[in-house]
């Protein structure tokens, strides 16, 4: 297990009625940016209960709508303008983790004397930021809990992470009946992408790091139990309360910390939705598959068969190989049959190869420090697989 310093600041409010507890970003200030998508967070009354709190404490609310699935630099902008000219001293996020990601970079842009653009693609220009509050809407990205961003500029095709300490938020509000309206088809995108996130840590070189993998194996039994429940019964609270727990745990450095590689199927996504739009939990459980498909050999065989036996519960005393290649159907057969995710990329629109060779160079140059190491042509290659 490799050294680590561990910090999880985020205080977070969970269950129900938690909203409550946003009265205390009055001890910040007065001014406060709303970041939102859409016109759910109204429809469900979400919006009223957060306004009712902020006037109750008079609190000056600005307002920023409309951020998109896959957050766009120009929607954080947007957002910068108004903190810069307003002198706004914290930023609320209402939503899932597109919301959150926007106005975590909003927040840092707020403070930086440039294009917030530059702290995407440069994250050591993150100097600082405002105080960063959300209350989640969809469990998924685990955004709410971790340092991450995710902009594209699709102007660019480009899509890439960022993250800063200053990023994390101060207090994330997750009451697990803000997500019964979640539609069927955003429950299962949200559950594919938080098992990415825990497939990501959990196939790893690092030996020694046990502990982390038992984590990683129950948190993956958490959403294999609990995201066709959801999908079944929207109202189910149990099965939205540990899906959104799970999505938390999944990136807040409990799985990955002491035992962390390069992540390699983020990377190939992110290209796929900057280049094509596509719903990222989507992506990633059309992906996910063929990359498992691509780097079993005898090399990594015996951590496939532990995920095999540990997490889909076969039959330890096959031959490794067999329960290896059993564990990758079992995936495949999760995310098409029980979670009705497409199951190849022509599904989701991309029926041509035409920008795949751009897209994998910009994926490998991420994957080099990975579980096991890809370059270009090894990209290509699980790019046409997944066709």
């Amino acid at each position: 297990m490799k050294n680590f310093m561990h910090s999880i600041p985020t205080r977070i409010a969970f269950g129900k009625g938690q909203i409550k507890k946003l009265k205390e970003m009055a001890r910040t200030g007065k001014k406060v940016l709303l970041v939102y998508g859409g016109g759910s967070i109204k429809k469900t009354g979400i919006y009223d209960q957060a306004m009712e709190i902020m006037n109750e404490n008079k609190m000056e609310v600005f307002e920023l709508s409309g951020v998109e699935p896959n957050p766009r630099i120009e929607s954080v902008r947007k957002g910068v303008d108004i903190c810069k000219s307003n002198g706004i001293e914290m930023v609320l996020a209402i939503g899932g983790g597109s919301v959150i990601d926007c106005a975590k970079v909003i927040a840092g842009g707020a403070v930086y004397d440039g294009d917030p653009w530059d702290l995407v693609i440069n994250p050591g220009k993150i100097k600082g930021a405002l105080p960063i509050y959300t209350v989640l809407t969809l469990a998924a990205t685990g955004s709410e809990m971790d340092k991450f961003a995710v902009i594209s500029d699709m102007n660019k095709n480009e899509k890439w992470g960022t993250g800063s300490r200053f990023f994390v938020p101060a207090l994330s509000v997750c009451d697990p009946e803000y997500t019964y309206s979640v539609s069927a088809r955003q429950t299962a995108a949200g559950t594919a992408d938080m098992m990415s996130h825990v497939l990501e840590n959990y196939f790893t070189n690092v030996q020694g790091a046990d502990l982390q993998a038992r984590f990683c194996e129950g948190v993956l039994k958490t959403c294999i139990k609990y995201g066709p429940a959801a999908i079944m019964e929207p109202n189910n609270y149990d099965a939205r309360a540990n899906l959104m727990w799970a999505s938390s745990n999944a990136i807040n450095g409990m799985l990955s910390e002491g035992a962390d590689v390069a992540w390699c199927v983020h990377p190939m996504e992110h290209e796929l939705s900057a280049f094509y739009d596509i719903t990222h939990g989507e992506g990633l459980a059309i992906l996910t598959p063929h990359w498992m498909e691509y780097v079993l050999d005898e090399k990594t065989v015996d951590k496939f068969a532990e995920y095999g036996v540990n997490v889909w519960d076969l039959d330890k005393n096959e031959d490794p190989m067999t329960i290896a290649k059993k564990a990758i159907e079992c995936t495949k057969d999760f995310f098409v049959n029980d979670l009705k995710i497409p199951a190849t990329l022509r599904e989701v629109g991309i029926t041509d190869e035409k920008n795949f060779e751009v897209m994998a160079e910009k994926a490998a140059a991420q994957c080099a420090n990975a579980y096991v190491p890809l370059g270009k042509e090894d990209v290509i290659a699980i790019y046409k697989a997944a066709l």
